[in-house]
C-alpha cells in the first residue's frame, strides 16, 4: 500500500516517498503525486458512480458507518484509486483541513448535469484535458502529453521523467513509481483490443474510458514502444477547444499560435495536434464567434472576443449545443 504523505511530514525542500514528491515553490509547499491511482486506470462507470456517491455523501470514502466498498462495489485498493481518479480528471475535490471529504467541483456539477454516464465524447476530451493538464495530481501525464518528445518507451519515459524533475528542483522518484505510472497511463489510452486482444470483451468494464480517445498506439509492439496519435480535427467539438484553450490563457485575451502549438497546456500538446491540425481547429472555432484568427507577417495570433466566457461557460455550451 503507498504511503501516505500529510501536511505534517518535515518541512524540508523535498520529501518523497512511495506516492509523491514535495518541493518548495516559491514558498509554497507542493506537492506531486505519483501513483495516486494505486495500478488501476479508470474503469467504466467508475466516475459516474463515484459522482453520485459523492453529491450524496461527500464523506463516502472515509465512513465510519458504511463500509466504502459495499458503497462504491470495489476492493479497498480501487476505493482509493477512485478517490484519487475523481480529483485528478478535476470532477471533485478535497478538503485540505479537516476531514477530507470531497465535494463536486463546478465543473464535476456540470458533468453530472448534462451527462451523468460519461457517454460523449466531449466529456471524455475534457477529462483528458484536466488530467494532462494536471501538474500536481497527475505529474507524469502532464509530463507525458505537455513535455515528452519522441519515441515512447518505459526507460526513456523514466529518464525524461527523472531529468524534468530536477529541472524544477526535485529529487528523483523511485524507480517503481515511474514504472507503475507509465504503465498505467499506456493502460488509460491504449484500447485492450491492441494491447491485449486475446483478454478483450465487449462486455467488460476493465478498458478505461479515455482509450476512445485513440491518443495512444503501439509503434512496435514487439519492443513494447508507442506513439503519440491526434484524433481527426472534426472530433474535437468547438466549444471544448475553446474551453481548453480560455482555460489555459488564464484570462489573455490574445494568444500567439506558436504558444497554441509548443507551450504546455496548449490544445496542440494535450491533443498530440500538429501545425495543419490546430489550424483546422481553430476555423472551426472561429465559427463560434468567439476567437479571431489573425494573421500577420511574423506574427500570427488568436484574439479572445468575449474575455468573460470562462471554462465552464464553454463547457456549459458544449453540452447545450449538442442537446440540440
Amino acid at each position: 500500500m503507498s504511503a501516505s504523505l500529510t501536511s505534517q511530514s518535515p518541512p524540508a525542500p523535498f520529501h518523497s516517498g512511495t506516492s509523491g514528491i514535495y518541493c518548495l515553490n516559491g514558498g509554497k509547499r507542493m506537492k506531486y503525486k505519483l501513483r495516486g491511482h494505486e495500478t488501476f486506470a479508470i474503469r467504466k462507470g467508475w466516475l459516474s458512480k463515484g459522482m453520485k456517491r459523492v453529491q450524496e455523501n461527500g464523506d463516502v470514502f472515509l465512513s465510519k458507518t458504511e463500509n466504502p466498498m459495499d458503497v462504491l462495489g470495489i476492493g479497498a485498493n480501487m476505493v482509493k484509486s477512485l478517490r484519487y481518479w475523481l480529483q485528478a480528471v478535476g470532477l471533485t475535490k478535497e478538503s485540505e483541513t479537516g476531514r477530507r471529504t470531497q465535494t463536486l467541483t463546478p465543473f464535476g456539477k456540470l458533468v453530472l448535469q448534462y451527462d451523468r454516464y460519461i457517454e460523449e465524447a466531449g466529456t471524455l476530451q475534457l477529462l483528458h484535458y484536466k488530467l494532462a493538464s494536471n501538474k500536481e495530481l497527475a505529474p507524469s501525464w502532464y509530463y507525458f502529453f505537455n513535455e515528452y518528445r519522441g519515441e515512447i518507451s518505459e526507460s526513456e519515459f523514466e529518464k525524461g521523467l527523472e531529468s524534468w524533475l530536477a529541472m524544477k528542483g526535485q529529487e528523483p522518484p523511485s524507480r517503481r513509481l515511474v514504472q507503475d505510472d507509465f504503465a498505467c497511463i499506456i493502460s488509460t489510452y491504449l484500447p485492450r483490443h491492441k494491447s491485449n486482444p486475446e483478454k478483450d470483451s465487449p462486455e467488460s468494464n476493465l478498458e478505461c474510458p479515455l482509450a476512445e480517445l485513440g491518443l495512444i498506439d503501439f509503434l512496435k509492439k514487439s519492443d513494447r514502444t508507442y506513439k503519440k496519435l491526434p484524433p481527426p480535427p472534426k472530433s474535437l467539438h468547438p466549444w471544448i477547444v475553446l474551453a481548453a484553450i480560455v482555460d489555459a490563457a488564464e484570462g489573455k485575451t490574445e494568444i500567439q499560435l506558436h504558444e497554441l502549438s509548443q507551450a504546455p497546456r496548449s490544445i496542440s500538446r494535450i491533443f498530440n495536434l500538429d501545425t495543419i491540425a490546430l489550424l483546422e481547429v481553430l476555423y472551426q472555432v472561429e465559427g463560434l464567434a468567439q476567437i479571431k484568427l489573425v494573421r500577420t507577417a511574423g506574427l500570427d495570433v488568436i484574439q479572445i472576443m468575449h474575455p468573460d466566457h470562462d471554462f465552464l461557460y464553454c463547457v456549459d455550451q458544449y453540452y447545450k449545443a449538442i442537446k440540440e
